[in-house]
């Protein structure tokens, strides 16, 4: 894929060599939080909280493409059109995107 962006956090996982060397030669670009920095990543850190949270998937009882199938719905259905979020006042997204026409 062109220009796609791996962000992380500094953890020993990411910044390893062989993992460095695995992101480019599949030209994948490598983006890191600032060192002790927990702010800059905290939008995905939150999603992938909630997505634990809201979504149990038991992988003795799934296979993995049934996993990334109910992972997908998670998102597209529920989380990005259904899920009241907090930081836009607990309304769901297409009813604050609504807010504004």
């Amino acid at each position: 894929a062109k220009d796609l962006l791996f962000h992380s956090d500094q953890g020993s996982q990411y910044t390893s060599k062989k993992y460095q060397f695995l992101l480019n030669r599949k030209n994948i670009i490598s983006s890191m939080s600032h060192k002790g920095c927990c702010y800059d990543n905290s939008p995905a850190e939150s999603f992938f909280s909630s997505l634990k949270r809201e979504l149990l998937i038991d992988p003795s009882q799934h296979s993995a493409q049934q996993s990334r199938t109910a992972i997908f719905e998670y998102i597209e259905i529920f989380y990005n059109k259904q899920r009241r979020h907090s930081t836009i006042n607990y309304c769901i997204p297409e009813q604050f995107d609504a807010s504004f026409s």
